[in-house]
């Protein structure tokens, strides 16, 4: 008899940014900008970028360490685009990610969820890709 895989929750992380939706749009899904912000960490840097931004498409960069000590390849592909609203996508491993954009008062409110990996623990996860938002807020907001 096979075993079925238990089905693990998406792990959510959300930012709120002071900035307008076209920008913050624009900003998250252009080659030119990706390059600024995509990494976790000021020690970290992103190369290689490509986003084809439509259902099907394709989009990948390589992020690595500074010092050369790790880098891996973040790469998928899209099956939702909606302008201004939201991106859906399966990494090359599989795993789906959806990321939410709202207008508030404020500016605009990112979530995204994505599923677990296995290699590292969920509350890991969780603070890397957390890291990732945070990097893009203050890149968004030092523009303005």
């Amino acid at each position: 008899m096979m075993k079925l895989e238990e089905s693990v929750a998406m792990i959510e992380v959300s930012v709120s940014i002071n900035a307008p939706i076209e920008e913050v749009w624009q900003k998250w899904t252009s080659v030119e900008d990706i390059q600024y912000w995509s990494f976790a960490s000021d020690d970290w840097a992103a190369e290689g970028i490509e986003n084809d931004l439509r259902e099907g498409g394709h989009f990948k960069n390589r992020n690595f360490a500074k010092d050369g000590s790790f880098e891996f390849m973040f790469s998928g592909t899209y099956t939702e685009v909606v302008p201004n609203q939201k991106l859906a996508y399966t990494l090359d491993d599989g795993r789906s990610v959806e990321v939410d954009f709202a207008e508030t008062d404020n500016g605009v409110t990112i979530r995204q969820r994505f599923d677990p990996e296995s290699e590292n623990s969920e509350d890991m996860q969780k603070q890397g890709w957390q890291a990732y938002l945070d990097n893009f807020k203050k890149y968004v907001e030092s523009a303005n």
